[in-house]
């Protein structure tokens, strides 16, 4: 009876040591990814077949795909680890980048080899991930590889000095909160622009998952090298961790709904002219504006819009009459509590004097109360030039008001010089030259465009400035109320209910 009881103890004891662990029954199990939309590399056939070895030779299965749709929660969760086998370029689409950032958000694991950072480049969360993005490579070359980590499980086989041939990236946006594993000798080769601090090698715990990058592996014959197939091998290791069941609880990322939940209501068509922004009121009315001054109003109860009022702007130049001047009433929000106070904000150009100019203003009976104003900012603004006034004007689930605004500059080459900028930021500082200088402003801590702005507004119509922003008060040679620096023309701005704001240039 001793002995059946003691047996049964151990047996509860074994189960609730796995539900407390989480760990998953089986093999591990991970997953290839080896999609391309730029160059593709002639290794990645021989790479697969190479980790599959890993995988019968070391107990766990691997799976292999280049299709993009198995990146949803419920393929995903199957795996222990994703291995992107020198991927380029876009090769996921929104709701595939957010089903991929719930997966790692929920324990899982990430390993990137090669090209994998030559993947991707627009989408932040992924280059943080991976850790790096590819600039450039000089012609494959034999170097020196520098192994600055002799106890991890991916290099303590490795030699101090590891020599081979490969083709040697060099970064940009390289993410200093890695942990480097090995380090190339740029003075073994020719083409290195990374400097002294060049990494080859890198992993860190991410997002609440796990990460390994290897820049080796663009050659077949690294797939034959048992140096780096157990480099390799450690990385996914590292990426497997304790093959536990992800815990999608924790995952931050809203996955988008589908698109067949939006349905496409025209309310009014063909009766605006510039449209710049528009606020919802509670009962569902609309306040639009449009850049010559006027706004209107939809109603809802009758579906028809009226006007609403009328601002006096400076909405085209008036001595260069060839140049496209972007002023005029540019942006407009509701306060959080409009039900009560029936307070609007408008950032606008007001025609008799070269500001841009944020205020407040009651909204009553349908009606735009012009007397009603409360100037709460402004600042100068030079006119009779192209362009940049940004605009837009958002309130976070704070509370706090977001503003933003254009640089005032001039993006296109200036005639008659012998240096223009093609597009990049004007950067003319000859007097006489303002416009075509964007360092006067978006570069300029101590002027108030090319910037997000963040404010909480009191209720007489002042402002305070909030915890956070970039400048603290106070600080010479700074406006305090900036929020971000050095934007170009941030046309329209959002704000989510995380706090974090999108950006729509124009």
């Amino acid at each position: 009876m001793k002995k059946v009881f003691t047996l049964l103890l151990l047996a509860c004891l074994v189960i609730l040591f796995h539900s407390c662990t989480h760990q998953r029954s089986g093999k591990p199990k991970v997953l290839v990814f080896s999609k391309t939309a730029g160059f593709r590399h002639s290794s990645i056939s021989v790479g697969k077949l190479a980790i599959i070895k890993l995988g019968e030779q070391t107990n766990f299965e691997v799976d292999t795909t280049e299709n993009a749709d198995w990146f949803t929660d419920d393929t995903l969760k199957k795996y222990s680890t994703v291995i992107f086998l020198s991927t380029t370029e876009n090769v996921l689409d929104y709701r595939q980048e957010a089903a991929f950032e719930r997966y790692i958000q929920s324990g899982g694991g990430f390993v990137g080899i090669h090209a994998a950072t030559d993947t991707e480049y627009d989408w932040g969360w992924y280059v943080r991930l991976v850790g790096a993005s590819f600039d450039s490579h000089p012609e494959q070359q034999e170097a020196k590889l520098l192994v600055v980590d002799r106890e991890n499980i991916a290099t303590k086989h490795l030699p101090a000095v590891w020599v081979r041939k490969d083709e040697w990236y060099n970064f940009t946006k390289l993410n200093p909160d890695v942990k480097v594993l090995i380090k190339i000798d740029e003075k073994s080769y020719k083409g290195g622009t990374n400097g002294d601090n060049h990494p080859m090698a890198w992993y860190h715990d991410y997002d609440g998952g796990r990460a390994f990058y290897t820049e080796l592996g663009h050659t077949e014959e690294s797939y034959a090298d048992p140096l780096y197939l157990k480099h390799l091998l450690g990385g996914i290791q590292y990426a497997i961790g304790k093959n536990e069941e992800l815990d999608y609880s924790k995952a931050k990322t809203q996955l988008p709904p589908d698109e067949d939940r939006f349905v496409k209501n025209v309310l009014v068509q063909g009766e605006f002219f510039e449209p710049t922004e528009m606020t919802i009121l509670p009962n569902f009315d609309i306040i639009v504006i449009q850049r010559r001054g006027e706004v209107l109003l939809y109603k809802n109860d009758t579906k028809k819009l009226k006007t609403a009022g009328r601002l006096d702007v400076y909405f085209k130049t008036k001595v260069n009459t060839d140049v496209n001047a972007e002023e005029g009433l540019l942006g407009i929000a509701k306060d959080p509590n409009f039900k009560k106070n029936n307070y609007v904000y408008v950032f606008y150009s007001p025609a008799d004097t070269s500001v841009n100019r944020l205020s407040r203003f009651e909204f009553k009976n349908d009606s735009l109360i012009n007397s009603s104003e409360k100037i709460i900012l402004q600042f100068y603004s030079q006119r009779e030039i192209c362009c940049h006034t940004g605009g837009s004007v958002a309130f976070g689930p704070d509370g706090l008001l977001y503003l933003s605004t254009g640089d005032n500059s001039t993006p296109f080459d200036e005639p008659n010089q012998q240096y223009v900028n093609h597009g990049y930021a004007p950067l003319n500082d000859e007097p006489g030259h303002e416009q075509y200088d964007a360092r006067r402003t978006a570069g300029n801590s101590n002027d108030l465009r090319g910037k997000i702005l963040r404010l909480k507004i009191k209720e007489d119509g002042s402002y305070e400035i909030p915890d956070g922003n970039l400048y603290t008060k106070g600080t010479a040679k700074t406006k305090p109320e900036i929020y971000v620096q050095g934007d170009r023309n941030p046309y329209r701005i959002s704000v989510d209910q995380k706090n974090s704001f999108y950006i729509g240039v124009k």
